[in-house]
This record gives structure tokens, sequence and C-alpha cells, in this order.
């Protein structure tokens, strides 16, 4: 029989969930990426030394028997295999107990430069993108036109990579982007390298492997965040995929009713990277401030992120969503002794107070209740035992864990505490 967890963002993505999945990763047989590409950066330190994965499922660096890489995913061969080497070095048997599906879809290099190009063609409107292909490849995919791993293994392949690349150049040249196009003669030759690297690890077709191992326990690793959703996310202004847990069926072939648990995953805080509607932004001198000590930079870009203060209202959409059946709390640590200290509970839109997240968020105004900063995580600190419980009655859902470092071991169980909880 399998069982599936979902571990996901309840936020604007770099919740931190790559941490807590190699904190509990032993306890799963597999652990599964389900969606993204490239763009995600789940930052985890093994022996004090600080990885960031973008490609390989966080369980890489932990006990877990398998870790794969789901059909909903598109891959950067370059990418995965910079990876693949620098972690060989640290982590054992990383070949052997990686899995690749063969209907996840490669970006190529041409898709990282219809990325820039479009990108750059937006102007101020830009999204915010992080330019690694990641939207183009998706397009592809919807479009029918995408090259999957299945592809590698056919005699006509770089057949078939020349006409989608011929595709490609043609619309650069819409984009006005012909200057572009010159950076191939670097990216090629490294990209068909990967390709061949890539072509002697473990290749599945992915209903057929949850058949075969049975009696598994999956963990389902989402990347960026809820609010980042193509659907239901702050849009135009999100990724190119499901981040949700309905993205957990379609993304790696599982029956959706093997779901058994969702575990979300949000800071005491909120950032997000890129343009984009952000109602509890704070003023920058507050904003930087909060960067300086948590150390707000993406890990994918190295980016500056935008910081506000914890959105209730928006968190609270993000649990109806997913059906989040549990929350862990990151970075609390980084608001010890944070004044003043806010979450927003209401939005005022036009005048009228709601508590629902509308289409159009930039409307919106947050209306905050004010809580007293705490001296330290800790079960014995009152403060922070009702921020705690806060979250919980506003939720209606447990806060289980709380985490209060970057290293595995900084974690706090809270399952005592709280109203939902108790």
């Amino acid at each position: 029989m399998i069982t599936v967890d979902v571990l996901l963002g309840s936020q604007w993505g770099d919740e931190g969930k790559g941490k807590i999945i190699h904190t509990i990763a032993d306890d799963y047989d597999v652990v599964a990426r389900f969606q993204g590409g490239p763009n995600a950066g789940h930052t985890i330190y093994v022996n004090d030394k600080k990885i960031i994965l973008h490609h390989l499922p966080s369980g890489i660096v932990a006990s877990t028997r398998y870790n794969l890489i789901g059909a909903g995913m598109v891959v950067d061969p370059i990418t995965l295999k910079r990876e693949i080497i620098s972690l060989t070095e640290l982590v054992d048997s990383v070949k052997e107990r990686l899995l690749i599906s063969l209907r996840a879809a490669l970006i190529m290099p041409t898709h990282i430069l219809l990325d820039k190009a479009s990108e750059r063609s937006k102007g101020k409107s830009s999204i915010g993108s992080t330019q690694r292909g990641i939207a183009p490849s998706y397009m592809d995919r919807t479009g029918r036109n995408a090259l999957r791993m299945i592809d590698i293994h056919q005699k006509d392949f770089e057949d078939r990579y020349k006409r989608l690349k011929e595709k490609h150049l043609k619309l650069l040249k819409v984009y006005e982007a012909e200057d572009l196009i010159s950076h191939l003669e670097d990216m090629e030759p490294q990209w068909f390298e990967s390709i061949e690297f890539l072509r002697s690890f473990q290749f599945v077709n992915d209903p057929y492997l949850w058949e075969s191992l049975r009696d598994v326990s999956v963990l389902a690793e989402g990347a960026q965040g809820t609010m980042l959703d193509i659907q239901w996310g702050t849009y135009p202004y999100v990724t190119s995929s499901s981040t949700i847990t309905g993205s957990v069926a379609i993304g790696l072939g599982i029956p959706p009713s093997k779901i058994r648990k969702v575990i979300g995953v949000a800071k005491a805080y909120t950032t997000r990277v890129g343009n984009g509607p952000f109602p509890t932004e704070m003023p920058e001198e507050i904003s930087e401030k909060l960067r300086q000590r948590g150390g707000e930079y993406g890990s994918t870009t190295g980016r500056p992120r935008r910081c506000g203060w914890l959105d209730l209202v928006a968190l609270k959409y993000a649990t109806m969503l997913n059906g989040v059946d549990e929350l862990i709390i990151t970075k609390a640590d980084v608001l010890t002794d944070f004044e003043p200290l806010k979450v927003a509970v209401e939005y005022d839109l036009e005048g009228k107070r709601i508590r629902e997240v509308v289409p159009y968020l930039d409307r919106v105004k947050p209306i905050y209740q004010e809580l007293k900063p705490w001296q330290q995580v800790s079960l014995d600190d009152e403060n922070f035992m009702s921020f705690i419980a806060t979250i919980e009655d506003y939720l209606s859902i447990p806060v289980t864990m709380v985490s209060y470092g970057p290293h595995r071991d900084q974690i706090l169980s809270v399952k005592s505490m709280g109203t939902m909880a108790s």
C-alpha cells in the first residue's frame, strides 16, 4: 500500500521547506519532487556545509531509499549534472538512490534565451522570473512540443532537438532578441554533454514505479509556494506550474486517494521575490532590518527578498486550498525581540473589511493585530506561546513544529501548545 504525505509552501515560496524535509525525510522511503524546476532553491546544511538543491529532492542528503524527479518537473540537464557532481563528494549513493521520470520535460538552451527575451520585452511590467527557461519549457509541454526524458533514449533525439530549436529561434526574432542567439555556442556543448551524463541514470515510468514498490511511504516535496500557483496565486505574478496539493497526483502519477496528510510550511513573517501584490510588505527601513536578520536573499537568484508581516488571511487561504492538516513555522528566531510585532488578520477592500484573498490583491490594505515580542523561541516564553496560539486559532489547524535556525536539530516540537494542539 502506498501512503503519501505532502509538504509544501504556504506563502510566496522561500519558507524553509528544504530544511524541514531534511529533518523528517528519514521517516519515508521516497522523497519526490512533483513540479517546478531549477527555480527551486531548497537550502540544507550537512556538517556545517550549506547545500542548495534546485532539482534534486531534499531527501537525497538523508537516508531516504529513493529520490524521484517526477513527471511534473522541467529539468535543465546542465544544472542537474552540476548538482549531482557537487553532492557526490558529500553524500553516499546519489546515483543509486536517484530516480528520474521518463515523462519529465527538458529545458533546452533556447528555453533560457526565450525566458530572458520575454522578461526583457516586458520592461517595467516584468514578472521577476528567475530566467531559467522554466516558463517556455512548460509552454512547450502544454503546446505538445516538449522534449521529455524519454526522448534522450531515442535514435532521432538530435533531430527532435533541432526541430524545436528552430521554432525557438524564430520566436527570438519576434522578440527582436537576435543578440542572445550567440550564447548558444557556449550553452549547447554543455547541454549535450549533460544529456550524455544523465543517460546512465535510473529512469522510471512513474505509475508502475509505485506498483512495483507496493508498501512504500512517499513524501511529496513542493517547490515555490501556494501564492505563486499558476491558477490560485497572485496571477500573473506567479510561477509556471501548479504548486498546490492537487498537483501531486498529476505530477507523480499517484491516485489522490493515496494522500494521507498535508503539511504546510510558513515563515513567522512573509517574504516574496520579484514583482506582484504583497499586502503586508513592510516599510523599507523595517524590511531591511528583517532582511539582514533573516538573510533574506534568494537562494537561486541572490536577489533581496521583499519582507512583510505574517499574513494570516493569505495563510488561511493557502491552508484551505491545500487541505493542510498541520503547520510548521520557520525562522521564528528572526523575530526574537522584534518590535513592533504585527500579524494581518483582515483586509480593507475599498472600505469593506474582508477575510478573503481576492483575485485583485493589489487593491487591499492589511488590518493588523499587534502582539508582544518574545525573548526566546521556547515553550516557557508566554509571548511566543501566544503567537503560536494566535496562528492556530485563526487557521483552525495545529502548529506542530517551529524551526529556529538553519540546522537540522534546531527544531522545537510544539504539539502541547496552542488551543488547537492541546
